[in-house]
């Protein structure tokens, strides 16, 4: 088997664990490649297997039958960008805080790495939303997981966002900024707007506003057919988009435009673990009393 491996950099708390991990794929004569950045951070740390090769952003990953991302959420976003259209099945191993998309804690490594080569797991396509902009300001990577927001920026007066939904007039979102979310990025930055909770196969967008000075205006749910552009207006001369973890600042006369990604996001999902079991851990969903401890 061909293994491609993302990280971040780790504490020494997860040495142990990720060691254990590269021990498992050697020891099943796994031909692993690590992405260079990180493989310079693991070298002096880590015995590293022998034969283990290095890709960089571009690279092709042809052959390669799973990526697995080391880290928190953030790193499995940024994965996602490495994979982009090719689609290889991700699995997210959680070093990080919450880990909404990373399943796999560190002491479920071993477990893991056998329900890999055993096939005791399904894929999950997750959408993807990509942003075109005129001009462009994102490149080659126009495509997210989670969001895509615009915010304000350097300035504490709020921004008009006038939203269009193909073509038509929305509203005018009088607001910090406004965020469009994919099903899987309706438990991020969208949930703190008070988004609701889309289990991942909804084929929807979220449109929520940030801090939004009409308290009347709510979070809408349109499908995810739909091509949603906006128009900015503010007192200031520039504002932030982001996309995902990527953030670039622009002017009010950009033009932007979001609609669903051609391809999607292939999440390795394990057998023990589903979305509703990861919301009731991660946000502590049935901590009730009267709620039996079996069903929590």
């Amino acid at each position: 088997m061909k293994i491609a491996i993302l990280g971040k950099p780790f504490d020494e708390a997860a040495a142990p664990f990720i060691q254990t991990l590269l021990d498992e794929l050697a020891a099943r004569q796994t031909e692993i490649l690590i992405v260079e950045a990180f493989h310079e951070f693991m070298k002096p740390r880590l015995r590293l297997p022998a034969g283990t090769t290095t890709f960089r952003r571009g690279d092709s990953l042809r052959g390669v039958q799973f990526v697995l991302s080391i880290g928190g959420d953030g790193t499995l976003l940024d994965t996602v960008t490495y994979v982009g259209a090719q689609q290889l099945p991700i699995l997210g191993i959680n070093t990080g805080r919450l880990g909404f998309l990373a399943p796999v804690n560190p002491d479920q490594i071993v477990q893991a790495v056998d329900a890999l080569f055993k096939g005791h797991f399904t894929l999950e396509d997750r959408s993807l939303l990509r942003v075109d902009t005129d001009p462009d300001v994102f490149g080659q990577l126009n495509f997210g997981l989670n969001e895509f927001s615009i915010l304000k920026r350097d300035s504490s007066s709020m921004i008009a966002v006038h939203t269009y939904i193909n073509g038509e007039y929305l509203n005018s979102y009088w607001a910090d900024g406004l965020v469009v979310s994919t099903p899987t990025g309706s438990t991020g930055y969208s949930l703190s707007c008070g988004g609701p909770v889309m289990l991942p196969q909804t084929n929807n967008f979220i449109i929520a506003p940030v801090c939004p000075h009409n308290l009347n205006v709510r979070p809408l749910i349109v499908s995810d057919q739909s091509v949603i552009s906006f128009e900015i207006e503010g007192r200031a001369t520039s504002y932030l988009l982001a996309l995902d973890s990527r953030s670039v600042p622009i002017e009010a006369s950009v033009q932007m435009a979001v609609r669903r990604e051609s391809f999607n996001a292939r999440l390795v999902k394990l057998n023990h673990v589903n979305f509703l079991s990861t919301l009731r851990n991660k946000l502590n969903w049935g901590l009730d009393r009267r709620n039996p401890t079996t069903m929590i």
